[in-house]
């Protein structure tokens, strides 16, 4: 998720990668992010740069798109993935299938958690949302928990700005990580990104994007790390 309001050439971004969906639509699954919604992006700078550039209808238009995209993907029978993180309301796998699409991101339930919440290493159980306004935040304990409950072994999630481009949340355990794939986040941070590779037998690596201090990525700059 959040292929929008991340730099100045959000169009050219969220339309490459429809341009794969339609290209490749059994390999490739997008999942909606918390800026894949009419409030937040007409904040953050993609609204603005559809006017710009384009028109507002054009941004509409995306609206309209974003409002039909999943927000969770299991993988392998292993992983559950989402733009934020878990939620009280997760009951089961199918309490996900039940969210009714198209749909606006509400404020808060199951889909506002699932795109929103954040990982918090300091607390067990459920807390506070933190700085964010909205949501909130999950501990180890209700990790492990849920995992058990839905059959699976591990979370993976987005949404959070990491320096190496993926990090671990909670010390000591590998049940959930979080990937940032883009460098230089907005120009403003000197993080690095990651892609993670999933290989047969739920083998995974990252694949670490270099920052621009580091020059154009080329094979020698993009470090494998196994998990």
């Amino acid at each position: 998720g959040d292929y929008v309001d991340r730099g100045r050439n959000s169009i050219e971004t969220v339309m490459l990668l429809f341009c794969l969906k339609l290209l490749f639509p059994r390999f490739i699954t997008l999942l909606r992010g918390n800026h894949e919604c009419a409030s937040i992006n007409r904040i953050y700078g993609f609204y603005d740069e559809c006017k710009r550039r384009f028109n507002v209808k054009l941004w509409k238009r995306f609206i309209d798109v974003f409002n039909t995209m999943p927000v969770a993907a299991v993988v392998g029978e292993s992983m559950l993935c989402v733009h934020g993180g878990l939620s009280p309301e997760l009951t089961s796998l199918e309490a996900i299938e039940r969210i009714q699409r198209p749909t606006d991101v509400p404020d808060h339930g199951l889909m506002c958690d699932l795109l929103w919440a954040d990982p918090e290493p300091d607390y067990d159980e459920w807390s506070d949302c933190g700085g964010r306004g909205i949501s909130i935040c999950f501990g180890i304990n209700v990790l492990r928990e849920m995992l058990g409950r839905l059959g699976l072994q591990m979370l993976v999630r987005a949404h959070q700005v990491v320096e190496h481009g993926y990090e671990f949340p909670f010390p000591m355990s590998r049940e959930a990580v979080t990937l940032f794939s883009a460098p230089n986040y907005c120009g403003e941070f000197d993080n690095h990104g990651a892609v993670m590779v999933v290989r047969p037998g739920m083998r995974c690596s990252f694949l670490v994007l270099p920052t621009a201090d580091h020059g154009p990525a080329t094979p020698e700059l993009v470090r494998r790390n196994d998990l």
